[in-house]
C-alpha cells in the first residue's frame, strides 16, 4: 500500500499505549502525528507527561518524545490532526464507550484495545487471521452512528490469543468443550516488578473480571453476522481459571478440549503449522510469516525463549498429547503486550486499511 495516514495514541501514557509508539515509530503505513491522554498530562511533552514511568525495555521514540500531549476529552481537536485513532484509555468503561462513540461520531475511526465496547453486537471485535470477515459489521454500526467515516472496531482480551487461535483452526473437527487455565504476565495489569514487588516470587490466583472475558469473548469470535450485528455463538463451551504469576511479559494457556470429531494427533499439528490467515494473505506489514508455530520438544515453548517470535506476533504451541478426560491437551504461549494488546490492534488497522474502511 503507498498511502499514508496520520495516526493518534489516545491514552499514550499507559503501558499498552507506550508499546503503540514502539511499534508505530517508523511504521510504514502509518505516521503519529498526535498523542492524547487525561487531563493531568495535557499540555506536557511526552517525556514530562511519563517521567520515571516509561516501562518499555527499549527508548523511547525521539520522533514522539518532544510532542505535547493533548487532552483525550477535546475530541474535535484531536480528530482533526489524525485518519483515525488507537485507543488505550483507563478509563470506567462507561466513559470508555461514550469516548470512544464520540470520536466515531466525528469521523475518526477508532482501533480500541480497551474491553468497553467488546460486548456490542455491532462492533467487530477481531483476531485478524480468524475472523476478518466480522469488519462487514462495521457498515451496519454506521447507520447506527449516522457516519459515512467514523466506527469502533476492538481487539480481543490479550489471555485469549494463548489459546483462542489453536482451537479456531481445529473447527471443522467440532471443538465442543475447553478448559483453560491462564498464566498471565504483570504487564498485563499495566505493571512491572518496581512498581509491583510484592509480585516477586509470587502467584495470585486471582485477575478481576478474567475469567469472564475468557469465557465469553471466544463466542464472539465464533459468533456470525446476522441482521446488521454479530450473534455470539452457543458453543464450544469454555470455562477459565486465570492467575497472575512472577513474569515480566508473556501469558501462557494449559488447554484442554473435547471435539466432536477427533482428529488426529498428526491432524491437528498439520492444521497449526500450515494455517495462513488473511494478514498473511496480503502480507500485512505487521503479520508473522507464521502465525502458529507448534514445538516438539517436550519442554517448549518457554516464554522467555519464544514470547518475542516474529516480533512477538507469533502464537507458540506444545505438548499436544491425549487426555484420560479431554480428548487433547496442550500449552499455548503469546505476547500479551504485542499479540495481545498494542500489536494486534496495529494488525487490525492495518487489515482495516487494506480492505478500504479507512478511506
Amino acid at each position: 500500500m503507498n498511502k499514508q495516514f496520520n495516526v493518534g495514541i489516545v491514552g499514550c501514557t499507559g503501558m499498552v499505549g507506550q508499546r503503540f509508539m514502539t511499534l508505530l515509530d517508523g511504521h510504514p503505513w502509518f505516521n503519529v502525528t498526535c498523542l492524547a491522554a487525561s487531563p493531568r498530562s495535557a499540555g506536557k511533552t511526552y517525556t514530562e507527561a511519563v517521567a520515571g514511568r516509561w516501562a518499555m525495555d527499549i527508548p523511547m521514540p525521539e520522533s514522539m518524545k518532544d510532542m505535547t500531549v493533548l487532552d483525550a476529552s477535546n475530541v474535535e481537536e484531536v480528530a482533526s490532526k489524525v485518519d483515525f485513532i488507537f485507543c488505550a484509555v483507563d478509563m470506567p468503561k462507561a466513559e470508555i464507550r461514550a469516548l470512544e462513540e464520540a470520536y466515531a461520531k466525528a469521523e475518526c475511526p477508532v482501533v480500541s484495545n480497551n474491553s468497553a465496547h467488546r460486548g456490542t453486537p455491532d462492533v467487530p471485535m477481531i483476531i485478524p487471521e480468524l475472523n476478518w470477515q466480522h469488519e462487514e459489521v462495521i457498515h451496519h454500526q454506521r447507520k447506527r452512528l449516522g457516519t459515512k467515516r467514523g466506527f469502533v472496531a476492538v481487539k480481543s482480551n490479550c489471555s485469549l490469543q494463548s489459546y483462542v487461535p489453536a482451537l479456531y483452526p481445529l473447527d471443522e473437527f467440532g471443538v465442543k468443550d475447553v478448559l483453560v487455565t491462564t498464566y498471565q504476565a504483570i504487564s498485563g495489569a499495566g505493571k512491572t516488578f518496581e512498581r509491583w514487588p510484592e509480585m516477586v516470587d509470587n502467584v495470585i490466583p486471582y485477575i478481576g473480571g478474567e475469567e469472564e472475558k475468557s469465557e465469553q469473548e471466544p463466542l464472539k469470535i465464533w459468533g456470525k453476522m446476522e441482521n446488521g450485528q454479530i450473534v455470539n455463538a452457543t458453543s464450544p463451551a469454555f470455562t477459565a481459571q486465570c492467575l497472575r504469576v512472577p513474569v515480566t511479559n508473556g501469558h501462557f494457556a494449559a488447554v484442554f478440549v473435547r471435539f466432536d470429531n477427533k482428529p488426529s494427533k498428526e491432524e491437528i499439528i498439520a492444521r497449526w503449522n500450515g494455517f495462513r490467515g488473511r494478514p498473511q494473505e496480503l502480507q500485512l506489514p505487521s503479520a508473522p510469516k507464521q502465525f502458529l508455530k507448534y514445538f516438539e520438544e517436550d519442554n517448549m515453548p518457554q516464554t522467555k525463549l519464544h514470547r518475542d517470535l516474529e516480533g512477538g506476533m507469533t502464537v507458540s504451541l506444545g505438548r499436544l498429547r491425549e487426555d484420560s478426560q479431554y480428548d487433547y491437551k496442550f500449552v499455548g504461549l503469546s505476547h500479551n503486550t504485542l499479540r495481545g494488546a498494542a500489536g494486534g490492534a496495529v494488525l487490525l488497522a492495518e487489515l482495516l486499511c487494506a480492505d478500504g474502511y479507512m478511506d
